[in-house]
């Protein structure tokens, strides 16, 4: 059924999208809402005020839900009688606290999700006790760099198992009849009270005075009868929305008040509604009557359940919301016949969907993968950011500061976002980036191609992309380098979209026109001396060099980069590819294919060789490394990290078969090879088994240096670590990589997880953890060298072992160390969850699992923004073939 509904969703015969966990999980402290002169967006709207400010750009909320242009939105707030704030919107520390940034401090867990969210489900870990907000911000404030984290779970708040487990839970009978299952289970010892709140509420559209939102019109929720509200929308149009009875069978109050701001609390000055965004907050934590509006209408409205329930229990609330025209039977809306049994449909729905997404039968990989999914499908976010609005403001408010026009994304005016985009998460990283994006894309096509192939054609629109060519990066910079990996997930998912000779052509034609816009924005732009060697800029990997590349070298230096040149080798061999496919349905991309096979082979050779000189390769240390060029003088960073391990990424095979029926670019390859021997010695040639065929490998390396920067890659003492590739050798833990530059010291060394430097902003780390896109590359680019060379190279895996294999063994261990972070041992401690005890023991714990921005290279724990499923949930593509458990 699930791959029906993505068939009814694809030909716009139903709308199964419309709704979805589209709402973020923090709106407060994005440079979206920051009008401040500086641009100091954490310090302009804090967690404090965000529960009293109307949002400009989108909402938040806590187990969420919105349809995908963010209008009518439901989530959920809670009270203990504790805290000293409702809690309606997820807490953590701002950028400039805490000892590594910006930082969740919650527990919170994606459970399930199908692709159309027919079925979602998301719990949340509540704590019965006071919510420890200043003690958290004090104790991390205190820490410094070379100390752990302080967590939610180091405050003691769990302890004697005194909180709430709060699991949402959403089922679609039709498109727009959505079942709300709201269960709070009581894991402590003592009988307690909580305060459940389903929030139904409009964005606020109608204050600013703009004029792309669709409607102007101000929209309302008014009560019809008990438990039942009528919601009346300008687009949205009329809904629905209908409260279950409580366990004891009453129907819940109704709050109701503005989603407006408290311009009073925040500014005192007088509001002009005195029903305001915070009015819950004030009506059922500080007992203001007042707060809320009793003639039973207005834009936000809450349903006030309470529960109490002894140590154990649980109890479920249920509301329900449709859409007039698909409105159900309303006198057995909660019936068991009606409610139940959509639920347990969708359910079983699900499993079966991933019974054919994930063949692996392991019961622990198979759990793993599916909330790997679910992680994925959550964090998909209404984003909404038109630049030139944002920069000159509103016309119903005050005009930001003059500086904002010489500040932050001021060249990209065309720039206008109003899509549901996939996010690395949504509270750490709400907002895209567009290199991760290129990675998310590979596990959503197993479950969502059509998902898939338009995220990617997305951020290729005339609306995304600049003029010149170049991809937005990420909200605060757009104008940053990320490394250019659009094309070679365009291609992954072109090869998704079905077998040989059925694939999605038109597709792959769509992002090859726009693509070539953006290689040519990369040559024009970052090859400054014209030679071939690129000056990318920090390209993603933070602070994995000597110098901080996201700003300018002083005394007008420059960096030749061995990542960034070899990244546009990488771009050069999948762009080859891509034409050649589309030559085989029509000619004229031929000649694109011999351009990108030349320009290529130039590359290669200033990595390699630069005309008779060194080039970027070492031939004294079998490395790729950067140099640093101050006019005349060249000085080479001898530096071993990823940086050096990016040129075997680029690795295409022409097979002799395919490139034969390719006449015009047959013939010019021949040519080329015939009459440029100074380049094509650098391309290996193979001859097949029967003798009378060669194909053809674009690689950077050779055979020869290949196997000496696999003997770094595969050393203990350098880069394998138990789970995966480090991001920097390992030999710099006791000889730290040191040079002096203008009399100062500049230091790298080997830190396996979280940063040890401010480098880049401090919250990210190159400098030794394991990342899994990098190393899913590495996986996946062994596997094309052994489909090439086959049993003409083997290696020792690990180096000096004596245990020789192909690299397609190699890359298939390499999977498995991988997949070790996230699977139980025997004693049922799982390395990305560190020593936590509760995740290795308690029941209610131990089958919850994490998906990291990065992990700790010599023990496998989780680092960095802890839901960032985004490009951790590659890990499905090791865990949907069967990885043995050790």
């Amino acid at each position: 059924m699930e791959d029906k509904r993505l068939e009814e969703d694809r030909h716009r015969k139903k709308n199964w999208k419309r709704w979805g966990p589209y709402l973020s999980e923090r709106q407060w402290g994005t440079v979206r809402e920051d009008y401040s002169a500086d641009g100091a967006c954490w310090d302009y709207l804090p967690h404090d005020n965000a529960r009293s400010v109307a949002y400009r750009w989108g909402e938040d909320g806590l187990l969420g839900i919105t349809d995908r242009q963010c209008r009518l939105c439901l989530s959920l707030a809670l009270w203990n009688g504790k805290d000293p704030i409702l809690k309606e919107r997820l807490f953590g520390l701002t950028g400039p606290e805490g000892n590594h940034g910006e930082d969740v401090k919650e527990c919170y867990y994606y459970l399930d999700s199908t692709p159309t969210h027919s079925y979602m489900k998301m719990l949340y870990k509540y704590p019965q006790s006071e919510y420890p907000y200043s003690l958290l911000v004090e104790e991390n404030r205190k820490r410094g760099l070379s100390d752990p984290e302080y967590e939610l779970e180091d405050t003691g708040v769990f302890d004697e198992n005194r909180y709430w487990d709060v699991t949402a839970e959403y089922a679609k009978n039709t498109p727009s009849d959505v079942l709300c299952r709201y269960t709070v289970a009581n894991r402590g010892p003592e009988e307690a009270t909580l305060h459940v709140i389903p929030v139904l509420w409009y964005r606020n559209t109608w204050i600013w005075g703009c004029k792309h939102e669709g409607c102007t019109k101000k929209p309302s929720i008014k009560q019809h009868k008990a438990g039942e509200l009528h919601c009346s929308h300008e687009t949205l149009g009329q809904t629905t929305f209908i409260a279950d009875k409580d366990p004891s069978g009453k129907l819940p109050a109704f709050l109701f008040t503005e989603n407006e701001t408290n311009y009073r609390r925040l500014y005192n000055v007088d509001n002009y509604t005195p029903y305001t965004k915070d009015a819950f907050h004030r009506y059922i934590v500080n007992g203001e009557k007042d707060a809320v509006n009793h003639k039973s209408r207005g834009t936000k409205v809450g349903v006030h359940y309470m529960a109490t329930v002894k140590p154990g229990e649980q109890q479920t609330f249920q509301v329900r919301f449709f859409l007039q025209s698909e409105k159900p039977d309303t006198n057995s809306c909660f019936s068991s016949e009606s409610f139940d049994k959509v639920f347990a449909q969708r359910m079983k729905e699900a499993d079966e969907f991933y019974e054919k997404a994930i063949p692996n039968k392991c019961p622990q990989q198979r759990a793993v993968a599916r909330q790997a999914y679910a992680g994925l499908l959550w964090s998909k976010q209404f984003y909404h950011y038109i630049i030139k609005d944002w920069l000159s403001g509103d016309p119903e408010m005050p005009a930001p500061p003059r500086e904002r026009f010489e500040g932050r994304n001021k060249e990209w005016g065309h720039l206008f976002n109003r899509d549901v985009i996939s996010m690395p998460d949504k509270w750490e990283y709400p907002w895209y980036a567009s290199w991760d994006l290129a990675f998310h894309m590979l596990p959503f096509a197993a479950i969502d191609i059509d998902f898939a192939k338009d995220q990617l054609l997305l951020f290729l629109r005339e609306w995304y992309m600049h003029p010149n060519g170049q991809i937005p990066a990420y909200e605060f910079a757009f104008g940053d380098v990320n490394p250019p990996v659009h094309a070679w997930a365009v291609r992954k998912v072109y090869k998704a979209t079905g077998p040989r000779g059925s694939r999605d052509h038109r597709f792959l034609a769509r992002c090859f026109q726009k693509l070539i816009l953006n290689f040519t924005w990369w040559v024009n732009r970052k090859d400054p001396e014209g030679k071939n060697l690129f000056s990318g800029g920090f390209l993603g990997l933070d602070n994995i060099g000597v110098f901080d590349r996201s700003k300018p070298l002083p005394h007008g230096g420059h960096l030749e980069q061995a990542d960034g040149t070899a990244w546009m080798a990488f771009f050069c061999v999948i762009m080859l590819d891509i034409a050649l496919e589309l030559a085989e349905v029509d000619p004229v991309y031929e000649d694109m294919a011999s351009k990108f096979f030349e320009h290529f082979v130039a590359i290669m050779d200033a990595m390699n060789k630069l005309s008779g000189g060194k080039g970027l390769w070492d031939e004294d240390d079998g490395f790729y490394y950067d140099q640093i060029k101050f006019g005349s003088k060249t000085e080479i960073l001898k530096l071993r990290s990823m940086v050096g391990l990016v040129p075997l990424f680029s690795c295409l095979v022409l097979e002799e078969s395919r490139i034969k029926k390719l006449t015009g670019f047959y013939k010019r390859t021949k040519w080329f090879l015939e009459n440029r021997k100074d380049l094509a010695d650098q391309i290996s040639l193979m001859t097949t088994e029967t003798g009378n065929k060669e194909n053809l490998l674009l690689a950077i390396p050779t055979k020869e240096q290949l196997v000496r920067v696999l003997e770094y890659l595969l050393d203990e003492k350098e880069f394998l670590s138990p789970y995966g590739i480090r991001s920097l050798s390992k030999i710099y833990e006791k000889y730290p990589f040191v040079m002096y530059f203008d009399l100062d010291e500049k230091r790298v060394e080997y830190a396996p997880g979280e940063s040890t430097t401010v480098l880049f902003g401090g919250n990210s780390n190159w400098r030794g953890p394991i990342w899994l896109c990098m190393n899913y590359l590495i996986v996946e680019v062994l596997k094309r060298y052994d489909f090439f060379y086959g049993d003409s190279l083997k290696v020792d895996f690990p180096t000096g072992s004596g245990n020789s294999m192909r690299l397609n063994s190699v890359a298939d261990k390499l999977s498995e160390r991988l997949t070790r972070i996230f699977l139980p041992d025997e004693d049922g401690r799982r390395p990305c969850h560190g020593n936590a005890s509760k995740y290795a023991q308690d029941p209610h714990w131990k089958d919850l699992v994490l998906f990291y921005e990065y992990f700790h290279a010599e023990d496998g724990r989780g680092c960095g923004a802890s839901h960032q499923t985004g490009w951790t949930a590659l890990v499905v593509d090791f865990l949907r073939a069967c990885i043995p458990e050790k």
